[in-house]
């Protein structure tokens, strides 16, 4: 009978094993020789669990598992360590750059701490601490984070009960640009050899406006050229059209949005249509922005157009696409960075 070899058992089953031989031996009087024979392990092996015994008792036979070296920082640093990370960026501490690195961190602790840590040990630090590598969002130094605040504790709170008072639905409203030669996505290839993706060298933009719901409606139209107030008129003219009661319009402070020409517009629907503005430089308040995040990442990005292939057709087709999706809207109300509950 081939002999197993004991280091590819589970820890575990291998404590019950050396348990259970002992137990054997030493409460039902079995030859040691037997005893391992029968387990199929090599026949030293029940000596040293004998001898193991014999020293510590039963607690001797219970499998221990290395500690490893001590660490080189205490619990205390180790959560100093988080909070100088979370919620600020290098440039607070002196550093030129303003995106956390396991280099800017090492050398953070080796000047605050005075400990020297390797950057294969920062990396692990930071993975014990639930610091991941993340892409981040951008903030504009202009932001209020008061009136930020202010819109979610007050503002909104509010704009959804009288919406609800009112049996109106509320809408974000959102315009975005997308080109044909736009960032590519990740590929795999060859080390020290860039891969080539062949697309379309004609240079093509479009301009989409669209507005959602947190019930995962979803409205769009495509253009050309800039947004201005005779054009945004139009685009409400034709929203309204598919909307049968009153509606809340939530959207950002784009001028054509608060021309004098909305407004007459607005005022002419008699209180079917309200204008709302979001805190300025807050685009992450737009659950509009994360439908536009979805088309640009699943876009040309990732599938690049085919020659002679239309930008406005695959864009009109994905926004489509989005339009049947309704839990892929929804998921927009849910974004990690504010979340709206169903108006």
């Amino acid at each position: 009978m081939a002999k197993i070899d004991g280091r590819t058992i589970d820890h575990k089953a291998l404590e019950h094993m050396r348990i259970l031989a002992v137990r054997r031996v030493i409460e039902d009087g079995e030859a040691p020789s037997d005893v391992i024979k029968s387990l199929g392990l090599a026949r030293t092996s029940i000596y040293r669990w004998l001898e193991r015994y014999e020293e510590a008792g039963w607690e001797g036979l219970v499998e221990k598992i290395a500690q490893g070296p001590e660490p080189k920082l205490n619990e205390k640093q180790r959560q100093q360590v988080k909070r100088w990370i979370l919620g600020r960026d290098p440039r607070q501490y002196g550093f030129d750059f303003g995106l956390w690195s396991r280099r800017i961190v090492q050398v953070l602790i080796q000047e605050k701490l005075g400990v020297e840590l390797g950057l294969t040990a920062v990396g692990r630090l930071l993975a014990s601490l639930e610091i991941t590598p993340q892409k981040p969002l951008r903030r504009a130094y202009e932001r209020d984070p008061q009136a930020v605040q202010r819109w979610m504790d007050q503002t909104y709170p509010v704009l959804r009960k009288r919406a609800k008072k009112l049996k109106a639905k509320i809408f974000f409203l959102d315009e975005a640009g997308f080109q044909s030669d736009g960032p590519l996505g990740r590929t795999y290839g060859l080390k020290g050899k860039t891969p080539v993706v062949k697309t379309s060298g004609q240079r093509q933009s479009i301009n989409v406006i669209s507005a959602v719901n947190a019930r995962g409606e979803f409205w769009a139209a495509t253009y050309d050229g800039k947004l201005n107030a005779e054009s945004f008129v139009l685009f409400l003219e034709n929203f309204m059209k598919g909307q049968s009661g009153k509606v809340l319009l939530v959207l950002d402070g784009h001028p054509a949005h608060k021309a004098k020409l909305v407004a007459r517009y607005v005022e002419s629907l008699k209180g079917r249509l309200e204008l709302h503005p979001l805190p300025a430089y807050a685009p992450d308040l737009n659950p509009d922005e994360f439908v536009w995040a979805h088309m640009k990442t699943n876009g040309v990005s990732k599938k690049p157009l085919k020659q002679n292939e239309s930008l406005r057709r695959r864009i009109e087709d994905d926004l489509m696409a989005i339009m049947q999706n309704r839990k892929l809207v929804r998921s927009s109300f849910c974004a990690p960075s504010v979340t709206y509950t169903k108006d």
